[in-house]
């Protein structure tokens, strides 16, 4: 690093840019009772204008309300809530209220799925018929798989009631040791 980078930096802020934005002061002058922050000015158009467009309820009370319009004008000079000027604070409750109540995802408002019932159901069918080629075959030959039968779709023909069945008998011997015995019982085994 050369010398002249190394160097410390020093700043001076003026005034200008220690105070906060005001308006009514221009050098020396200023305005009476002023300078007048941002949220006295709304404050005092915003309740000017109330008071002018319902004198017909309050005229009765005298200066009580122009007294209280007044008082908050100056009430609201430089409060802070929670550190933060009365405008920017405003606006972050404004802001904090306009958000959805889920939050956001990728900018766009994020929902829960509407819930529906989850609708199901099942039936229990007889046990499919063995192959015919299973009885014919000797004990020795390699069995082979029977082919399995297309399954109907599940909403196809669903009756209205329920479908009770009975549960099938096998019609013959289906493992090969119940086709031993089979043999054995015609008196075809050696």
């Amino acid at each position: 690093m050369s010398a002249a980078a190394a160097a410390r930096v020093g700043r001076f802020y003026t005034s200008a840019r220690r105070h906060p934005w005001v308006l009514g002061k221009v050098a020396d002058w200023k305005i009476p009772l002023g300078p007048y922050t941002p949220a006295q000015i709304a404050v005092a158009v915003g309740g000017g204008f109330l008071l002018v467009k319902t004198i017909g309820w309050w005229s009765w009370m005298g200066p009580v309300p122009i007294v209280g319009w007044v008082l908050v004008i100056w009430m609201v000079r430089r409060p802070k809530v929670r550190g933060r000027a009365t405008m920017q604070a405003a606006l972050g409750w404004v802001l904090l209220g306009w958000q959805p109540r889920g939050g956001r995802i990728g900018g766009r408002a994020a929902r829960d799925r509407a819930p529906h019932p989850m609708l199901g159901g099942f039936t229990i069918e007889a046990a499919p018929a063995p192959h015919p080629a299973v009885h014919a075959a000797p004990a020795r030959a390699v069995k082979q798989r029977p082919a399995r039968a297309p399954r109907p779709s599940p909403a196809a023909g669903r009756p209205s009631s329920p479908r009770r069945t009975q549960p099938a008998a096998p019609a013959g011997p289906v493992s090969g040791v119940q086709q031993l015995l089979a043999l054995a019982q015609q008196g075809g085994a050696r």
